[in-house]
């Protein structure tokens, strides 16, 4: 077994000390290192960049050279039988990615957190969480989905079990004077720790996150874990998440969770919001901790694996996340269309889809999409919201060509049984074949233009059989997605900007839109247009005063000079989508068929 204490030794300076501790060979050579990335964001992290100190000592106490190899790895030769690696780690990053430590609250992912013993990896681990020495910390407890040992109460500081590395790593720890409230669904209890401070009704917020959690199990058919931990930290402004296998780190403004005071008050968008968000990690349990692609079997997660199917296991989650929404009965139909349209439109009001397939952006996942430039929306392609329109797409599919006897669930359950369960990773024809056969007919070519050709997915022939049509619309506002009919005339920028105390940052430029023809560029700051001082408020009245066509002077800066240039106003394309219910008898027998499911 491997050893691993960690202390909080300097809130105020963000640090954690380290010391691992391990059994070892004299004269052999061992391997230490820290991940590069973790898996579920798919970006070279080098967290190793975050230790401030390291020494090792043998069993005497005695110095052992450490020999650093590359920038996350170190090697050295043991003297007796026991290595103490003891080293500080800084801790100043409250996402769900790394690690966090101050006067109020700490956090901790293992892979920015735990050196590897390569040579010892598949050892099951020890892990010792020590409080602060700070007496004004007594409070803290600890929230975490690692296995307590059998001395270790919930809450507890004390001794934590893990299988292997692995299993370490994969397991986040919250610690402080937390807030948490737990519910039970199958037999499972779920905690909903938030790190900092609220106002939120955590009653209600159970109630609901307990019928996603219940939707997802019954989907499945069984709940992988014996516990589950959605931890989230609270901020002003905020919105993220990470999935484990028997967890979630979550980020949120504090003023996303219901409001107590409006009890009988329609759901709230940031709500909502917060709802899809606990639904997709949650989901993740299943589909990418469990149920992977083969290239992530295992993990390696010293460089990028690159893999062409993350439009399923993010598209496909991003589709039940709100999906799920509508079944358990915490928004309409209605509402649950409107939802639908904003991720088209997210998809369609650029010419990214036009530009990259979705296994493209798949595989280019660690650049194009994690480190996106500015000119993200002109040639890329999410995979989370296409792959939810290609979701969308084959569940409307199986249901139509089994005569509703299968559906995207079925699909789900087949992959769970067959490659989740196993730990065997899939390819993109296991999801083609499984899906050929729910059909009862091969639709692999649709199948495979949908996700390896550059073209406009077109949903509307299978929505029109459920008696939904798709519109396409225009924009009601300058720096929204809101849409509004087509009929109507509606200036356009093809810009999305944030205000500032100047004027207008700008931070999105649509190709071939006035914007973009003025040769505004991202991070420009607009401050003038037609000699009026622009403002959030004022670039709108201005727009909404003016006639197509019609020819602007406007004026920004550029870095430190002043620029100007002709902005002419053009009408809104129809770049927006929305989705009617003009059948209201076939939009019924869906709505019962899918609830029944």
């Amino acid at each position: 077994m491997i050893q691993y204490q960690i202390f909080p030794i300097n809130p105020n300076s963000h640090l954690f000390e380290v010391l691992l501790s391990f059994k070892s060979t004299p004269g052999q050579s061992y391997t230490l290192s820290l991940p590069a990335w973790l898996p579920g964001s798919y970006m070279i992290r080098d967290f190793a960049k975050n230790i401030t100190q390291i020494h090792a000592f043998d069993g005497q106490e005695q110095a052992i050279a450490l020999t650093k190899l590359d920038k996350q790895t170190w090697s050295l030769q043991a003297q007796d039988g026991q290595v103490q690696v003891r080293y500080q780690v800084f801790a100043f990053d409250l996402s769900v990615r790394t690690a966090y430590l101050d006067s109020q609250r700490g956090f901790f992912n293992g892979s920015s957190t735990f050196l590897q013993v390569t040579e010892l990896s598949e050892l099951s681990c020890e892990l010792i969480i020590q409080p602060s020495a700070n007496t004004t910390h007594n409070q803290w407890r600890v929230a975490t989905g690692l296995t307590r040992a059998k001395e270790t109460e919930k809450f507890q500081f004390g001794r934590y079990i893990a299988d292997n590395y692995q299993h370490l790593i994969d397991c986040p720890v919250a610690i402080g004077d937390f807030d948490c409230t737990e519910f039970t669904v199958e037999g499972v209890v779920h905690h909903l720790v938030f790190t900092s401070k609220h106002y939120g009704d955590t009653q209600r917020l159970a109630a609901d996150v307990s019928k996603l959690c219940q939707h997802h199990i019954n989907l499945f058919g069984e709940a992988p874990f014996k516990e589950y931990w959605f931890i989230t930290h609270l901020q002003a402004q905020g919105f993220g998440g990470l999935e484990h296998k028997n967890s979630t780190i979550l980020q949120a403004s504090r003023f996303d969770l219901p409001n107590p005071q409006q009890i009988h008050a329609d759901m709230s968008d940031n709500y909502k919001t917060f709802l899809s968000l606990c639904s997709h990690e949650y989901f993740h349990a299943w589909n990418v901790c469990r149920i992977k692609p083969k290239e992530f079997v295992p993990y390696n997660l010293q460089k990028e694996s690159y893999t062409k199917q993350l439009w399923a296991f993010e598209g496909i989650t991003s589709y039940y996340d709100d999906f799920s929404l509508y079944r358990t009965g915490l928004i309409d139909f209605e509402a649950y269309l409107a939802i639908l349209a904003k991720t088209a439109t997210r998809v369609f009001r650029g010419a990214g889809e036009l530009k990259q397939s979705i296994t493209a952006s798949s595989f280019d996942a660690w650049t194009k999409f994690y480190q996106q430039g500015p000119d993200a929306v002109n040639n890329i392609v999410s995979y989370y919201a296409k792959g939810a329109l290609i979701a969308l797409w084959l569940d409307l599919t199986i249901r139509s060509k089994s005569n509703h006897q299968y559906s995207l669930d079925t699909l789900m359950r087949e992959l769970w049984i067959h490659f989740g369960r196993t730990n065997t990773g899939t390819t993109e024809d296991d999801f083609i074949n499984i899906a050929n056969l729910l059909c009862g007919e091969d639709i692999s070519t649709t199948f495979k233009r949908h996700l390896d050709s550059n073209e406009r997915i077109d949903i509307s022939k299978e929505l029109a059989e459920y008696g939904v049509e798709l519109q396409k619309k225009k924009f009601k506002k300058l720096n929204s997605l809101e849409t509004t009919p087509a009929t109507c005339y509606h200036a356009y920028l093809g810009a999305h900007y944030k205000a500032q105390t100047l004027g207008l940052v700008i931070n999105q430029v649509l190709e071939n839109s006035p914007a973009a023809n003025a040769g505004l560029a991202v991070n420009d700051t607009l401050i003038a247009i037609d000699n009026i001082k622009i403002t959030e408020s004022t670039i709108q009245a201005l727009f909404d005063h003016l006639s197509v066509n019609t020819e602007l002077t406007c004026h920004f800066f550029r870095d430190d000079q002043l620029l100007s240039s002709t902005l002419q106003v053009t009408d809104s394309p129809l770049a927006g989508i929305a989705f009617k219910v003009v059948d209201n008898n076939l939009t019924k027998q869906w709505q019962e068929i899918i609830a029944a499911k």
